[in-house]
């Protein structure tokens, strides 16, 4: 099966992926060690332990999320790709509007990270 392919950053500095080639976009991707389901159930079970993120769009071996900020209502796309040959999440987490985050959606995947270490 062909792993879907994430939607390049823009030039903004929103945007982090791992499929982006430069530092400032760029970020490790998650692995894990379990089969796709589980290991999808389990960033599912993460994820929805998450302030105000709803899942918008699953299938097989993809997951869309939308984050919403607190106060201005602000709403970031965060996608996840299972790449079960390499047992690799490749993930993609931008703002839809605005030109800096400020760091937020880098922090966001990095806090996540944390979460799902040893657990997929």
């Amino acid at each position: 099966m062909m792993v879907k392919s994430l939607q390049p950053c823009p030039s903004s500095p929103n945007c982090v992926s791992t499929q982006a080639s430069d530092q400032g976009h760029g970020i490790a991707p998650y692995r894990y060690q379990k089969n796709q389901a589980t290991a999808k159930e389990a960033l599912k079970t993460i994820l929805g332990l998450q302030p105000r993120a709803e899942l918008v769009e699953e299938t097989e071996a993809y997951l869309h999320y939308e984050f919403t900020s607190l106060l201005l209502r602000f709403v970031d796309d965060v996608e996840f790709v299972l790449d079960d040959v390499a047992k690799t999440i490749h993930f993609r987490s931008a703002s839809r509007t605005g030109y800096s985050d400020l760091g937020v959606n880098r922090r966001r995947m990095e806090d996540i990270r944390k979460l799902v270490e040893g657990k997929l």
